[in-house]
C-alpha cells in the first residue's frame, strides 16, 4: 500500500500597525530568525481564522483582515517540512506583546528589516513592498 504525504496547511500574517510599520516576530523555537507571525491551520479552521488567531496568539492583536496577498508553497520553504501558506495582510492598533512561540516582536518597515529573517518570509516581505493590497 503507498504512503501519502501531505504538505502542511499555514497561514501567516502581516500585521500593518498604525503608521508605524508592520509586526514581526523573532521565534523561540527553530527553525529560529526573525518572521511574520502565522502557523499552521488546525482541524475546523478557516485560513482566515488561522491567521487572526495566529496574530492573537503571537503578539497579543485584534486584528482587521484587508485582503490575501498571495499563497507561497515551494516544497522547501520550510526546513522542518513540506508546508504551504496563504498570507493575509491586516491592520491592527495597539502594542505588540510577544507571546506563544514568539520570543521578541518588533515594528519594521522595508528600509529597516532585521537580517536573520526565517523560512521564505524575506521574499513574501518584497512581494508585499512591491504590491501593497491597500
Amino acid at each position: 500500500m503507498k504512503e501519502y504525504k501531505n504538505p502542511f496547511p499555514c497561514a501567516d500574517i502581516i500585521i500593518e500597525l498604525n503608521d508605524k510599520g508592520i509586526v514581526l516576530i523573532k521565534r523561540k523555537n527553530p527553525p529560529y530568525g526573525w518572521a511574520i507571525p502565522g502557523g499552521f491551520v488546525e482541524y475546523g479552521e478557516s485560513m482566515e481564522q488561522t491567521a487572526i488567531r495566529e496574530a492573537k496568539e503571537e503578539t497579543g492583536l485584534a486584528v482587521n483582515l484587508i485582503c490575501q496577498l498571495h499563497t507561497y508553497s515551494a516544497p522547501d520553504r520550510d526546513p522542518r517540512h513540506h508546508t504551504i501558506t496563504t498570507v493575509f495582510v491586516a491592520q491592527a492598533d495597539g502594542e505588540p506583546v510577544a507571546g506563544d512561540d514568539a520570543a521578541v516582536v518588533g515594528i519594521f518597515r522595508e528600509d529597516n528589516l532585521p537580517e536573520n529573517i526565517a523560512f521564505d518570509h524575506r521574499e513574501i516581505l518584497a512581494d508585499y513592498f512591491a504590491q501593497l493590497c491597500n
